[in-house]
């Protein structure tokens, strides 16, 4: 969960344009004090999307900006980029605490909605394109993001992350956290993880987020069977089953996993890759639907 070659990284990258990142204070509701940094294109689209993006254990808004070419195709495509940013538990987001867990608990999760409420009335966004991606405990809190507010988001993609609600019960879920049982892999079936999404927001019958899970065979830090269980978990709330696997896509390391038609759930698993984002921004954005 810790991304310590983010930490070389400039705090404050600018594009060749003239935008760069930003904080944003008094956003809104904001019950464990983190913190918003937004990056608006200098051509922002009529009713932009926005994606949120968040950071990996150790890392920060700031760092996780300059960790991906998504600024760069914000900026050829107009869309709003959120990075919120935790100063607690080490930097890593509360994937544990019931309030996250929960819609409109509160916690982390509830900050990270009142930025997108913010960007969405500040800007005119789109309220049907709001995206959640991370890494590492980022993608562990996408998957949290989506499971508890899923009428926030249209689709959410987690690199390095575990399930919705792995760790709950747990009295953290950080790296230094004396139950590591969920990163190591905790096993359910698909039906109980399905119960956790479910049991997040109960009586919500609308539609669900769409879901890319990517993870490396070769980590030791996030075990892969942790993106196993997380599309165990898509698989049984979007009534979905795995139909294929095509090797080498979207890379020569990588194999695809899709279910059913591949437009609601989709995982990478990456042969040799260790606990890294692996991001490929085209194939995300393309999930997305924010590219060709």
């Amino acid at each position: 969960m810790m991304f310590k070659s983010l930490l070389g990284f400039a705090a404050m990258a600018q594009t060749a344009f003239g935008a760069s990142l930003q904080q944003v204070q008094n956003f809104g509701n904001n019950p464990t004090r983190i913190q918003m940094y937004i990056y608006v294109p200098d051509r922002v689209a009529t009713n932009p999307a926005i994606i949120v993006a968040l950071h990996p254990c150790g890392g920060t808004g700031q760092q996780w900006f300059s960790g991906t070419r998504l600024p760069s195709f914000a900026d050829q495509n107009g869309f709003i980029l959120i990075y919120p940013s935790t100063p607690n538990q080490s930097n890593c987001w509360d994937v544990h605490n019931p309030a996250s867990l929960t819609h409109n608990g509160g916690g982390d999760a509830g900050g990270i909605i009142s930025m997108v409420n913010y960007t969405l009335d500040r800007y005119k966004g789109n309220r049907e394109k709001v995206y959640v991606m991370g890494f590492s405990s980022g993608g562990m809190m996408t998957n949290v993001m989506a499971g508890s507010y899923p009428e926030v988001f249209e689709a959410g993609a987690a690199y390095s992350g575990t399930a919705h609600a792995c760790f709950a019960g747990a009295g953290g879920a950080t790296p230094f956290s004396s139950n590591q049982t969920c990163a190591q892999g905790l096993q359910k079936t698909p039906e109980q993880w399905g119960a956790f999404v479910r049991n997040s927001y109960p009586g919500y019958n609308g539609r669900r987020p769409r879901m890319m899970i990517t993870h490396g065979n070769a980590d030791t830090l996030v075990r892969p069977q942790c993106a196993t269980e997380a599309l165990k978990q898509w698989s049984n709330v979007l009534g979905v089953s795995l139909t294929r696997q095509v090797q080498g896509v979207p890379s020569s390391q990588f194999t695809q996993h899709i279910y059913g038609d591949g437009t609601k759930l989709q995982g990478f698993f990456g042969n040799g890759v260790g606990h890294a984002p692996s991001v490929d921004e085209q194939t995300l954005l393309r999930f997305f639907g924010l590219i060709a």
